[in-house]
């Protein structure tokens, strides 16, 4: 029986909670990775690496990471994207998409029915 082609555009994509993140006053979206497991905890022991990382989202990242809500497909949040940022967007679907597989493997998002979380 063959496998059922997906469609990436109706995955739904959903923030993780190990992280904490937050908006300065300019709308710059800031992760707060904190860093768990054995090898961290040397790392932070011996070789004095901070517990907590904070990683600085760009304009357009700034601009999707709060879109992803739980509801919103990545189709959705493409079309909200190209209002926003138009010709700037461009290429949009493989840039939204490698955004997408960066933030998810990292750990900072998952897909709602995909992944385990």
């Amino acid at each position: 029986m063959a496998k059922k082609q997906e469609n990436y555009l109706e995955f739904i994509p959903v923030i993780s909670g190990k992280n904490s993140w937050d908006r300065d006053e300019s709308g710059k979206v800031t992760i707060h990775m904190v860093h768990r497991g054995f090898y961290a905890w040397i790392a932070q022991k011996f070789f004095h690496r901070p517990r907590v990382s904070h990683i600085d989202l760009d304009a357009m990242g700034s601009f999707i990471f709060p879109l992803i809500d739980g509801r919103r497909t990545v189709g959705d949040i493409a079309e909200l994207v190209k209002a926003e940022f138009g010709k700037d967007a461009e290429p949009l679907y493989e840039r939204l998409a490698k955004y997408m597989q960066i933030l998810r493997n990292n750990g900072f998002i998952y897909y709602a029915g995909k992944d385990r979380t």
